[in-house]
């Protein structure tokens, strides 16, 4: 089971509670240990009953707990997410098994429970790779790289990218299926044909064209549309992990 920000925000709640609990409960020193609070001596802690050695003991560990779950919660929510890259839609620039840290404060800081911008930074910028929630499923996140903005004009012939009527140059973008399907291709089926020559389309306001570097193997906007700027979750910065993959991500 994937570890949400909501997991961690109700982790958070409940220590929270039982913290607030333990303090109300053995808050206070019983009369013996008050009169040695202030001396802080090795015999005055030996002669703490045992059950509250423990329960004090307990107590500060699940502050201490605490305290470190909601940094995390707050880096995660608003700063920086990790994420592995589980197909090959990205390839060859991202692989299958890459683990990512992703910078989610780029396009501004987000309510964690709806992802609406509480305080925009940037907008995606073309070429980009930005990951996303998948429109069709906002429990799962995509990577691709972001071809379309809003109100341009995408349009593929013959497998080549038209953004707004000019060929782009793509050095990241590969073809590992030889086969071309034209428009009027009898026995190729209708993704066959958007595949390799998607008609042109504009790019809707608020919405972006999201599509993978590995262009023959990505199911992107060619096939199930833009994406919306409420799913947007960040750009990945860094590959980690496996050692011989660390680098920048471009």
């Amino acid at each position: 089971m994937e570890i949400t920000d909501k997991h961690l925000f109700f982790t958070a709640i409940i220590l929270g509670v039982i913290t607030i609990i333990l303090r109300l409960i053995f808050g206070k020193l019983p009369p013996k240990e008050a009169k040695a609070q202030g001396t802080a001596a090795p015999a005055a802690r030996a002669a703490e009953p045992r059950w509250y050695r423990w329960t004090r003991s307990f107590q500060e560990t699940v502050e201490v707990f605490l305290s470190a779950l909601v940094l995390a919660l707050i880096i995660r929510a608003f700063a920086i997410q990790a994420f592995k890259i589980p197909s090959s839609s990205m390839e060859d620039t991202l692989l299958i098994g890459d683990h990512l840290l992703v910078n989610k404060f780029i396009y501004g800081v987000r309510n964690p429970f709806n992802n609406q911008v509480l305080i925009p930074v940037r907008e995606p910028r073309r070429d980009e790779i930005f990951v996303f929630r998948f429109p069709l499923d906002p429990s799962r996140d995509f990577v691709k790289r972001c071809i379309g903005l809003p109100g341009d004009t995408i349009e593929i012939r013959d497998k080549q990218l038209y953004r707004n009527g000019q060929l782009v140059e793509q050095p990241y973008a590969v073809h590992k299926d030889m086969r071309l399907f034209s428009r009027k291709s009898k026995w190729a089926t209708e993704d066959e044909k958007q595949r390799d020559n998607f008609k042109p389309f504009k790019v809707p306001e608020g919405q972006y064209f999201a599509m993978g570097d590995n262009r023959d193997l990505s199911n992107d906007s060619r096939f199930w549309g833009t994406v919306p700027a409420k799913e947007l979750r960040g750009t990945p910065v860094l590959i980690y992990w496996p050692l011989d993959r660390i680098r920048l991500v471009k």
